[in-house]
């Protein structure tokens, strides 16, 4: 909302020593939300004076058209000679009155003006257009041509207001009434002490029998339907120059004198109004719900097709405008013929949520809609259409009809009970019971009791619905400022839970790995599901989808981290970083069995154990998940050597990190699995309880995967689930225990089936070498014909070791023969070279 000064100032009585920064810090330390002050015209310098163009000279010797013109400035030039002008615009005639820079001026932009030599003839000055002026677009597209009664000579600088300070203020969604100077008024009163000059307080006629028909069919939709009737407009009556002045400094764009009228009470008011040339409107004006698929053209020229939730404007015809949100193209007022002599003129009320939901629907935000959705005052609907018909009969000589319509859903205004120290208890500042009712007052409450009040909220005011609103504006208006600083007093011995615990313990470990971590948003098209090639009863295709999401091509909420960490390592490979190892921990939501209803929490105590539980109850089942992608190489290459390219082992070491760091021990089988490579997938998996429960993949991606989205070549990726890890862990990991007595290495080569897990035949020689067994590793896999088609040999290097004693080798023999008896027992093994 751009808010000129010297508007400001016609409804408040400031200081004349006020300037725009003055009001910006009363405003700002009130709550509102002033983000610049425009000083307009703070670089301007006379004489800037109204001339009147005597004679034209068409110079047509140069490629483009140039005219030589003489204008009469009265006595501004210190001689009273006309003045001899070169100017190129074509769209003011001899005998037109026109805004004269003389030399020794500056315009705005530091330009300034003197006499200079061009197209064969000396300029003494300039003919000025409206973007010269630093005014905007007026519309008219060049040379700003004046009305013929202004005299010559005159001050142009006063005469169109180029001198003001504009504020901008961003209007919070909650405060709508702030979208109008008659609420930044009220604001700007209680600011500063002094009484407001309401422009709403006007005399406005009874409805009666003889106002133009209108029918509200959807009540909940509309409920409140004022119209008014002008006939005998002057259809050359133009705007003056003071209505487009303040229109343009309010940010719009002057049109007719019918519409600026309209935009220039929807912006002293705040309410939203439209007028309908009457020639073009057949029968009763209708408000009711749109039939789906129903057509209509609106003023932007589009031809839309409505919703049946759609609330819209009718004649006899159909839908002549979309409601709250813009006319319709078939009764809109004819400014190019000048045709129009009759108006109908209307001020509505609309449901705030029905208006919100249309203009995002048809992508056709207005400014009546951003008023209507933020909450309109359905009192001023009469008042504002008394203004328009005021100012239509005195701008453009019409007649107001005797008739006045009105069509009203009755309805009592809100009332609120509060405590008179809720307020107090809220900011922890004793305000005291006057203050509260004084400062509730000036907003407009009406404040009855003592110990606890009632209060009715003023109409202007849908943002004011429970005592914590209240107590809110007690506060402000008190001042932000003056609450003092205090630190919170969190009750000794908590701390951070294990699940905390073990998610900074796993950021720290990735980190510490080579990994970077890459944050992203929790949202998701179900699209890629499809590219990451997911059964159709896969549980991660079960979502759950926002009503309202940030974008339509991520409606749902992630259930799982990869399309992210994915959509991240595209992005940075694209802009040429191409050696990459992302990781990302963070929730994946999925829906419950049960929809539920979340209930509302109190905010003047703490939630008891059975409340939250029932507000955790309706949440969607949300599992802490981590993930890594990698693609390009994993160890650089230089003077040391080649460097590796990464694969799905450090996927998989990846998993193992954060196994270790959970204290728990992972099982790793071949699997397959959705985006993973059939051959290249690991199936990780954890013992819960004494069953295997899978927590995740790990390998490389699929090369299908990789061309739907993108992807390098070769890219791996790990995801598991962080809450299963954590269940299966046997608690906080310790640290090793550091024998000082020699270790004892068995190496082992065993000939199984190339089925046989890997992990299988690890398991069973770990479990049987017992206690004595301080590591494990796999350092050869071979297989050759003299092993068989379908049989395959792994090598492993036993480390025994004992905490009070040096092993002996048949110490060391007897554990390593154990454990190869109970993997030939499990897994069909036999010792190579046996």
């Amino acid at each position: 909302m751009r808010v000129p000064l010297s508007w400001l100032r016609e409804y408040v009585d400031l200081p004349a020593t006020e300037t725009g920064r003055d009001v910006q810090a009363k405003l700002i330390s009130a709550g509102l939300e002033v983000e610049t002050v425009e000083p307009l015209g703070a670089d301007l310098k006379g004489p800037l004076v109204v001339g009147q163009v005597l004679t034209i000279e068409e110079l047509t010797e140069f490629k483009k058209p140039i005219r030589f013109c003489t204008v009469a400035v009265g006595t501004a030039n210190g001689t009273g000679e006309p003045q001899e002008i070169v100017c190129g615009a074509r769209n003011f005639a001899v005998g037109d009155k026109v805004v004269v820079v003389l030399p020794g001026a500056v315009l705005p932009g530091n330009f300034a003006i003197a006499a200079r030599k061009t197209y064969g003839k000396t300029s003494h000055g300039m003919i000025c257009s409206g973007d010269e002026l630093g005014m905007g677009d007026d519309g008219s597209g060049g040379i700003i041509v004046l009305p013929p009664e202004v005299e010559v000579g005159t001050d142009a600088i006063e005469l169109l207001q180029l001198v003001d300070e504009v504020l901008d203020i961003a209007v919070t969604p909650d405060r709508g009434y702030a979208l109008s100077m008659r609420g930044v008024a009220r604001e700007t009163a209680i600011a500063y002490g002094l009484p407001l000059r309401d422009p709403a307080l006007l005399d406005v006629p009874a409805p009666n029998a003889f106002g133009y028909p209108v029918q509200v069919s959807d009540p909940m939709g509309c409920d409140r339907f004022t119209a008014r009737t002008v006939t005998g407009l002057d259809p050359d009556a133009q705007s003056p120059i003071w209505l487009r002045r303040r229109l343009q400094k309010a940010g719009m764009r002057p049109i007719s004198l019918a519409v600026d009228i309209t935009n220039y009470v929807m912006l002293e008011l705040g309410q939203p109004l439209h007028a309908y040339d009457r020639g073009r409107v057949q029968g009763t004006i209708g408000v009711r719900r749109a039939e789906q698929g129903e057509k209509l053209t609106t003023l932007d020229g589009v031809k839309r097709t409505l919703n049946a939730e759609d609330l819209v404007i009718t004649d006899d015809r159909g839908p002549i405008g979309l409601a709250g949100v813009m006319g319709g193209a078939n009764t809109e007022i004819d400014d190019t013929e000048g045709t129009t002599t009759e108006v109908v003129v209307e001020a509505a009320h609309f449901d705030a949520i029905s208006i919100a939901r249309t203009a995002r629907r048809h992508k056709l935000a207005s400014e009546a809609s951003k008023r209507f959705e933020r909450g309109v005052d359905p009192q001023a609907a009469s008042a504002a259409a008394q203004r328009t018909v005021d100012l239509l009969v005195l701008l453009a000589g019409g007649t107001a009809d005797a008739g006045v319509t009105e069509v009203i859903t009755p309805s009592a205004p809100h009332t609120i009970t509060i405590p008179a120290n809720h307020p107090d208890k809220v900011a922890g500042v004793d305000y005291g019971r006057e203050t509260v009712v004084r400062r509730l007052q000036q907003v407009g409450c009406d404040v009855y009791g003592q110990d606890e009040l009632i209060v009715t909220v003023p109409s202007w005011r849908p943002d004011l619905t429970d005592p914590n609103d209240l107590a809110e504006e007690v506060i402000r208006l008190e001042g932000y400022e003056n609450l003092p600083s205090t630190l919170p007093k969190p009750p000794a011995g908590l701390g951070l839970t294990d699940r905390q615990r073990l998610h900074r313990r796993v950021g720290r470990a990735l980190a510490g790995a080579g990994y970077v971590e890459s944050p992203n948003y929790p949202f998701m098209g179900e699209q890629v599901l499809d590219q990451f090639g997911l059964a159709d009863d896969d549980p991660n295709r079960k979502v759950v989808k926002l009503v309202n999401p940030l974008s339509d091509e991520e409606p749902a909420l992630r259930t799982t981290l990869l399309p992210g960490l994915l959509q991240a390592l595209r992005r940075n490979d694209g802009r040429g970083s191409h050696d990459l190892a992302l990781f990302e921990t963070g929730l994946v939501f999925h829906p419950r069995a049960e929809l539920r209803i979340a209930g509302r929490l109190p905010v003047d105590r703490r939630p008891t154990d059975e409340e939250i539980a029932s507000l955790t109850a309706a949440l969607p089942v949300q599992p802490r998940h981590a993930a890594v992608v990698l693609a390009g190489a994993r160890e650089q290459a230089g003077w040391w050597g080649k460097g590796r390219p990464a694969d799905w082992a450090d996927a998989i070491e990846a998993a193992r990190i954060l196994a270790r760091e959970a204290g728990t021990e992972l099982l790793v089988r071949s699997g397959q699995y959705g985006p993973w490579h059939p051959g290249r997938c690991a199936e990780l998996s954890v013992a819960v309880d004494g069953t295997r429960r899978v927590v995740g993949h790990a390998g490389e991606l699929h090369p299908r995967v990789l061309k739907a989205l993108g992807l390098p070549a070769r890219t791996c990726a790990m995801e598991l689930d962080l809450d299963a890890l954590e269940e299966a862990s046997s608690g906080h990991p310790k640290g090793p225990k550091i024998s000082t007595f020699p270790v004892a290495t068995q190496d082992v080569a065993l000939v199984v089936d190339k089925a046989v897990p890997h992990a299988d035949v690890e398991a069973a020689l770990r479990e049987g070498a017992g206690e004595l067994l301080e590591s494990i590793r796999l350092f050869d896999e071979y297989e050759s014909e003299q092993l068989g088609g379908d049989r395959k040999s792994l090598a492993y290097a036993l480390r025994f070791r004992a905490d009070d004693r040096t092993l002996t080798v048949d110490e060391a023999s007897a554990a390593r023969d154990a454990a190869v008896a109970l993997a030939t027992e499990r897994t069909g093994a036999v010792l190579r070279g046996a």
